[in-house]
């Protein structure tokens, strides 16, 4: 009996390694080709002088039990739960999130407190009586859910700054799909009453004790004991086909060049460098479509610092203009293990950038000072002595960008996606989607599914099953609750890795 050929997956982050792992449970090999040193694409963990630390914080809740599963399926008792605080800093000032109404309105002050909300009811009005045509832009969507003075005060300047263009160049998707389910009218029922009278921000979540990275190498780790192994340091330097059949990828590991034929293909490194790639090349017309797609780069600058506590958040949002800066990661309140001497803390600077600009060009010296003379301007309790040492990391293609033209380019990748028999691409970037990690699982899980023998439009996944900001208390009780029943092969396959 002919041996079938395995399925080659390109890229080892999280939509890559789950389709693999999903592979295994059907009994299919996979090769997956990583082109970085570790596997977890921007879900892993870095490591530095024995510190730990994300690109980007990564929280691990959901509303989509098959993603639950295969979390505490790979992990099981590695997960610790983390208590949730996020704060906002503007105008010299902390404001916590949610909402806590009276902190607020003294931050803000009466005057700006009651012009905000005037604005507010008069965007409502508006909304109400059809004054204003159906948002198209970030500015319009936010100033018709919330007001001007809201937006120009909470959302204009980090979102541009996280994007590096105008919110009036920012598609109202973008909003859309990330502030969903949210009002002013809750914010202050939960401000006043509390979380059991309106939806409210979960209060805790699960995260590996040791970085979302370890979730990531437990996977790895299951895939190579079970015959389908993960090549790191290998980058898919082209992707041959016949008409809209893929035969098979050339990669290159080194100064090695190799062959990998495939019955069937998964995608997850960037749509736009996965069509560039193709041999032969698509038509003109997909390829001037490819360019057109637009990302926004990242760097942390990841600070150790002699001081035992400094603020109790896991994150904040630094949404001052005079900043750079945009986020700020506190490790060690993601989880202990993050950081090896308990006297210390380790902060993660987190710049949003292009490739080429100043930021991206610079050495990481300056990086580092001139993250060290943001975190003491901030008025966070560090000195400059305080600060004993530091790294920087940068990250290509961090986000996908929802400009003006991104959703016609992308209409026309989709549909000659759509025409190949073989091939699938899925994740955030290999969609071009500004998702959340469990909405790149289930996109890899369908597509690992559809290989198998079933039917699931992964592009047309309901993005409302794997949104999970929101929840009620009694759904954040029934997800805690909740043991998803594991497949025998499963527990069978997490056993003999482990």
């Amino acid at each position: 009996m002919t041996k079938m050929k395995p399925i080659v997956i390109i890229g080892g982050g999280p939509a890559g390694l789950t389709a693999g792992y999903e592979l295994l449970k059907h009994g299919r090999e996979s090769i997956v080709l990583e082109k970085a040193d570790k596997v977890g694409g921007i879900s892993r963990t870095e490591r530095y002088k024995g510190y730990r630390f994300d690109i980007g914080g990564h929280r691990f809740f959901t509303k989509v039990g098959e993603v639950r599963a295969v979390w505490k399926e790979i992990l099981g008792n590695d997960f610790i739960q983390t208590p949730r605080m996020s704060r906002i800093y503007y105008d010299g000032k902390f404001y916590d999130y949610p909402l806590v109404l009276m902190r607020t309105l003294r931050n803000l002050g009466f005057r700006r407190s009651t012009l905000i909300t005037l604005s507010y009811l008069a965007a409502k009005i508006r909304k109400f009586l059809h004054l204003r045509p159906e948002p198209q832009t970030f500015e319009e969507w936010v100033i018709d859910c919330f007001g001007s003075r809201l937006y120009k005060t909470f959302f204009k300047t980090y979102t541009e700054k996280v994007w590096g263009i105008p919110c009036n160049q920012i598609r109202a998707d973008w909003a859309a799909q990330r502030i969903r389910n949210l009002s002013l009218k809750e914010a202050v029922l939960n401000a006043i009453f509390g979380s059991k009278n309106s939806k409210s921000l979960i209060k805790k979540f699960d995260y590996p004790r040791l970085g979302p990275g370890m979730m990531w190498e437990r996977c790895q780790e299951i895939l190579e004991a079970h015959g389908s192994p993960v090549h790191l340091h290998t980058e898919v330097v082209r992707v041959e086909r016949k008409g809209n059949h893929v035969t098979k990828v050339i990669a290159q590991q080194g100064d090695r060049v190799f062959n990998l034929e495939g019955e069937s293909f998964i995608n997850s490194m960037p749509i736009s460098a996965l069509v560039h790639r193709l041999d032969p090349p698509p038509p003109p017309h997909v390829l001037a479509a490819a360019r057109g797609l637009k990302y926004r780069d990242f760097l942390i600058v990841s600070l150790i610092i002699d001081r035992k506590h400094l603020f109790p958040d896991n994150w904040l949002y630094i949404h001052s203009p005079e900043f750079r800066v945009g986020r700020i990661q506190n490790f060690k309140n993601w989880s202990p293990e993050m950081v090896p001497d308990a006297n210390k803390t380790c902060l993660g600077m987190e710049y949003f950038c292009s490739e080429g600009d100043d930021l991206w060009e610079m050495q990481n010296a300056d990086l580092i000072q001139l993250a060290t003379q943001e975190i003491v301007q901030l008025n966070l309790g560090v000195q400059p002595q305080d600060v004993e040492d530091g790294c920087v990391i940068r990250q290509y293609k961090a986000y996908p960008v929802y400009d003006g033209e991104y959703r016609q380019h992308l209409k026309v990748l989709e549909e000659y996606i759509r025409t190949f028999d073989n091939l699938q691409t899925v994740g955030r970037n290999g969609m071009h989607r500004y998702n959340n990690q469990d909405h790149s699982m289930l996109a890899a899980l369908l597509a690992a599914k559809n290989i198998a023998g079933e039917q699931h439009d992964i592009w047309n996944i309901n993005v409302e099953r794997s949104y999970h900001e929101n929840f009620t208390d009694e759904e954040w009780s029934q997800v805690k609750q909740q043991n998803a029943p594991v497949q025998p092969t499963t527990r069978e396959l997490s056993r003999t890795a482990g």
